[in-house]
């Protein structure tokens, strides 16, 4: 079996297709945030991947990640995902089973799941109620008022408590409160704000300040009673090995498509295993779901299982989509990552129904771009 054609699809996301020879096809993706720059960069390694065998997945991603004298980083790193990605959907059609059974097996029969809150009140409050009622035990939400960039802080962690306090008192102690900083305080700022809502028992706070200091980040741990989670804006072993060595946090957030894929992420976990550190994969849970399954220190998945955007005429983008079941993803069933490009549907992007949940920009812009009263740069 050769790989004999390399296919990118951008809609919304970008999409990977590495056909063979032997008539099988394996999707990958790298998401948005960089997907012209992610396109151009696995069509510069399509001409080293013509004619090789798919199944030497690690043999394709060393080349990819050390071909040249400068690695890492989003672009290259998002590329090296997607296609690791399609390689894996290859070799689980190739053998006819799911990717999870290629990475040792499932060790849990489904992947706990939280889900993201709106931040304001009082609709923080009842959409919590209602995911409680359906089965989802844990929500996730940034604690800040949507202006809080405007504010003195004495009123942003007022605002916080507030909302914390809010929504543990609606859904009780059998609902986890997973809580997200977006990197917006100072070490000193995050502290103090953590150990106000310490007493409300969340199950972790994400990136509390900015990732790139892991010392500063280390500090912060060392000073909160509250478990930190970190890493979706990291990209290698190499990054990770330094939250890990530090303990700058209890818990590791690697993105699939921007940390190296399966293959990637299998090491992430491992190191982190060794540490007691637990895993919480950023996004993409239709994918992840396989990784989830895996490994033993597997915390939580970010993000239900979403409503894909498809035609008018109910034509999904995305096809074999995992089931949930209340707060959990089961088993996918399918081959390979179980999931279909739909052609039909790609020829009408970008004009498709959209899902209820859409946090795109418009072309061309910023998103989430947020300054200071004084015109400085706010962290979103």
């Amino acid at each position: 079996m050769r790989i004999n054609k390399i296919e990118t699809v951008i809609a919304g996301d970008l999409f990977v297709r590495i056909h063979t020879d032997s008539g099988i096809t394996g999707i990958g993706t790298a998401g948005r945030y960089f997907a012209e720059s992610a396109e151009a960069m696995v069509k510069r390694h399509a001409e080293y991947l013509m004619g090789k065998d798919p199944l030497e997945i690690e043999r394709h991603w060393q080349h990819i990640y050390r071909y040249q004298f400068f690695r890492g980083g989003p672009v290259l790193m998002n590329a090296l995902s997607a296609i690791d990605i399609a390689l894996w959907d290859i070799a689980g059609k190739h053998y006819g089973v799911p990717v999870y059974r290629l990475l040792g097996g499932p060790v849990r029969e489904k992947a706990r799941v939280y889900t993201h809150l709106p931040e304001r009140l009082p609709e923080l409050v009842e959409r919590a109620v209602e995911q409680a009622k359906t089965g989802i035990t844990a929500v996730r939400w940034a604690p800040f008022d949507p202006h809080f960039e405007k504010m003195r802080y004495p009123r942003v962690m007022q605002n916080a408590v507030e909302q914390v306090k809010a929504v543990r008192e609606a859904v009780g102690d059998d609902v986890d409160i997973c809580l997200d900083f977006h990197g917006r305080l100072e070490p000193w700022e995050a502290v103090t704000m953590m150990r106000e809502i310490e007493k409300y028992r969340p199950l972790f706070v994400e990136d509390p300040i900015l990732p790139e200091n892991i010392d500063a980040m280390a500090d912060v741990a060392a000073h909160a009673n509250v478990p930190i989670a970190t890493g979706e804006r990291l990209y290698t072993i190499h990054d990770f090995m330094q939250i890990l060595c530090r303990k700058a946090a209890r818990m590791v957030r690697p993105d699939i498509c921007f940390a190296g894929g399966f293959t990637g992420l299998k090491k992430i976990a491992a190191m982190a295993e060794a540490c007691y550190v637990g895993v919480v994969p950023h996004l993409n849970p239709i994918i992840s779901v396989h990784f989830d399954v895996s490994i033993h220190n597997f915390t939580i998945q970010e993000g239900i299982i979403p409503k894909v955007a498809g035609t008018d005429e109910g034509t999904p983008l995305l096809t074999g989509l995992p089931r949930m079941e209340g707060g959990y993803i089961l088993l996918p069933e399918g081959p390979g990552l179980g999931i279909e490009l739909n052609d039909e549907a790609v020829k009408e992007y970008p004009n498709l129904g959209k899902p209820e949940r859409q946090t795109q920009a418009s072309p061309g812009t910023y998103y989430n771009i947020l300054f200071h009263e004084d015109g400085s740069f706010a962290e979103w």
